[in-house]
C-alpha cells in the first residue's frame, strides 16, 4: 500500500458493478466512494450498494 491516507472515489458511479469494481481496491487504500447522483435519481439503491461493497 503506497499511500498512508483514506481514498474516496468520486464520480462516474452508477451501478453495483462499479461498486464491486471499487470494492477490490480496498487493499490499495480506497475506503469509500461517493455516488450521490446515482442515489438520488434512483439508479443505484443504498442498502445493496452497501451489501455489494462489503462482498455479499
Amino acid at each position: 500500500r503506497e499511500l498512508k491516507i483514506p481514498v474516496i472515489a468520486s464520480g462516474g458511479i452508477n451501478s453495483l458493478k462499479d461498486i464491486k469494481e471499487l470494492a477490490c481496491y480496498e487493499s490499495e487504500g480506497v475506503s469509500g466512494a461517493i455516488a450521490g447522483r446515482a442515489l438520488y435519481e434512483g439508479t443505484l439503491d443504498f442498502k445493496a450498494a452497501l451489501k455489494a461493497a462489503k462482498g455479499k
